[in-house]
């Protein structure tokens, strides 16, 4: 299998804070659709179309699945028999922070779970180093010191390029961010919700990156396929909330919800873009955006998010429209 010639013409590359580092405007996420039960085939179908379209940054975390660590199983799989004579094209970040296996050590921010994590994931990739390695979560628990430390060892050990956090409010992120310029290992970037519906990160956080030049890759861009207008017509079996155990439940796709996804598709349909579109757009407008991270469970999907990019720009009337809309 060869890529396709042409996959750098069309995507935006874009420069992840102050550092050296392009990401692409749009990156695959692998937290949903990738696990064990998962049909690879078209997960295969999926990470190849979208490196074959530009997308060079592909998402995983150690508990990705089901079972947890399937998404890094399944994506080492697809990177040995496909991609990996183009490893050098790609960025490859991983996490770890949330449960992970029993006892004591398996979960939270300690340097014992990162750094152990770490070492489990690369197993599972097939790969000596990931070029982002991310404190997936606060742990009120564990001093930062020792978190950010186990993020500076693995830079220093070269198990990782760079590093990330994800979920960090505004003041541990400019701390944690203190804390590794000190010993010379910038954070590189931030993982955080962010969308149309759930915008904190506009309340001090994109202050902080701004002004720390750390990058800003926001996930659940279309809160769970609520604003690509995935529930108008109800709840699928096969969808993230029609699925059993999900983290998507029927009971959080609320009324308000149906008109204020029903009047931001009119403004979608009116800018000539989906409604998936345009909500991808309106993140990759904002100056702090670096990448917007989606998630899909099939190529078709990707392709219509790829469409996005081709159409960032807003005008005030835009802007205000979208605004009342997501608060009807």
């Amino acid at each position: 299998m060869f890529p396709s010639p042409s996959r750098y013409d069309t995507m935006e590359y874009r420069r992840c804070g102050r550092s050296g580092l392009k990401l692409p405007a749009l990156s695959l996420g692998l937290w949903h659709n990738f696990g064990a039960k998962d049909d690879e085939a078209n997960a295969r179908d999926m990470v190849l179309r979208s490196f074959d379209a530009g997308i060079t940054h592909f998402d995983l975390a150690n508990n990705y699945g089901p079972p947890p660590g399937g998404a890094e199983e399944t994506f080492g799989r697809i990177l040995r028999k496909e991609l990996a004579p183009h490893r050098d094209e790609l960025i490859i970040s991983t996490k770890a922070g949330y449960h992970m296996w029993a006892g004591p050590y398996g979960d939270g921010g300690s340097r014992k779970y990162l750094l152990a994590s770490l070492e489990q994931s690369l197993k599972r990739l097939g790969l000596d180093h990931v070029d982002i390695f991310y404190s997936h979560r606060p742990d009120q628990d564990t001093p930062l010191e020792e978190t950010m430390g186990a993020l500076i060892h693995a830079v220093r050990s070269g198990k990782a390029l760079y590093v990330g956090i994800s979920s960090y409010d505004a003041d541990s992120t400019r701390h944690a961010a203190e804390i590794l310029r000190g010993e010379g290992v910038p954070l590189l970037i931030h993982q955080p919700v962010f969308n149309l519906f759930d915008r904190w990160v506009e309340h001090g956080l994109s202050r902080v990156l701004e002004e720390e030049g750390i990058g800003c890759i926001p996930f659940s861009p279309l809160a769970q396929g609520v604003l690509a207008g995935r529930y108008l017509g109800g709840i699928a079996g096969d969808s993230r909330a029609g699925k059993p155990g999900g983290f998507l439940r029927p009971e959080h796709i609320k009324e308000e919800q149906h008109r204020r996804v029903q009047a931001l598709s009119d403004i979608a349909a009116s800018r000539g873009q989906s409604l998936a579109q345009m909500s991808i757009a309106w993140l990759a407008a904002k100056p702090f955006v670096t990448s917007v991270l989606i998630g899909a469970s099939r190529w078709s999907q990707i392709e219509d998010n790829l469409g996005a990019i081709g159409n960032t720009t807003f005008s005030h009337d835009e802007l205000g429209a979208i605004d009342a809309a997501c608060s009807l």
